[in-house]
């Protein structure tokens, strides 16, 4: 399954986005965000595939919030897909935008896939047996890096005030990145890449698949308002994160002297 997932990911990036890069037209949705022909394209080529791997209804980005909101409601098992995280950079013409595709069972990501068309990057999971990046397995560092040493992807824009001002004017962190493409963002802290990651607040679509790879890496996540992770609404869910369960507790520690204790983690 992992296989087959990946050709038609690999597959669906080289015929429908890469042809269209720096190319396409754009317009903006109801919300104010981005799309373009090839998002639209994208989602519709996998709508075609995927359940020919998974006989699964698809939610996508690009669907109307009543549509998403009725497949959720109606159905146990489906496909969910980001056809192009970071349309806004794909537009611009800034290499950081990824293909997010997972298999949802009962609310939960059994499988997952996320994949960088220029970089080749293909990250994958699939649930109990193990993640990968282009093969290689990835896993949690056995000594990770203090926090004060680590680097982070942190989307400001999203946090309550209080802690956006806290960390942009004393972070706990030896620097910090913001791509705009948050699917990459899970699996770049997977590969240990990033230490840290923490954002206000992903759509389903943004972290179906990058939860499930960086759990069976070994890194630990939950969320920042202290609930659940996967209860309660799946359009609006926080996310602090780490590459592993020490360095989480740093990060933890630190973010509860500026909000409410987050919820304990889930870990492998």
């Amino acid at each position: 399954m992992r296989s087959a997932l990946i050709q038609v990911i690999q597959q669906v990036a080289q015929e429908q986005i890469l042809p269209r890069y720096q190319k396409v037209r754009h317009d903006r949705k109801a919300d104010g965000s981005l799309f373009t022909e090839a998002d639209l394209a994208t989602q519709e080529a996998l709508a075609g595939i995927l359940p020919t791997l998974v006989d699964c209804p698809l939610l996508g980005e690009e669907m109307s919030s009543a549509a998403q909101q009725k497949l959720w409601q109606e159905h146990d098992t489906l496909w969910c897909v980001d056809p192009i995280d970071g349309t806004s950079n794909f537009v611009q013409g800034i290499p950081y935008f990824a293909v997010s595709v997972a298999l949802l069972r009962r609310g939960k990501p059994v499988l997952g896939a996320v994949y960088d068309p220029l970089a080749r990057d293909m990250f994958v999971a699939e649930a109990g047996q193990g993640a990968w990046m282009n093969d290689l397995p990835l896993s949690a560092p056995r000594t990770p890096a203090s926090l004060a040493q680590t680097m982070a992807a942190v989307d400001l824009k999203r946090l309550p005030p209080r802690l956006s001002r806290a960390l942009a004017c004393h972070p706990p962190y030896a620097s910090q990145r913001n791509f705009g493409a948050c699917t990459l963002e899970w699996c770049h802290v997977a590969a240990g890449r990033f230490g840290v990651s923490l954002h206000g607040g992903q759509k389903l679509w943004d972290y179906a698949a990058g939860a499930l790879i960086l759990e069976e890496a070994g890194g630990v996540y939950a969320s920042l308002e202290g609930t659940p992770f996967w209860s309660g609404d799946p359009w609006t869910r926080s996310v602090v994160a780490a590459c592993h369960p020490a360095l989480f507790t740093q990060w933890q520690d630190w973010l509860h002297r500026f909000f409410t204790a987050p919820e304990t983690p889930r870990t492998t």
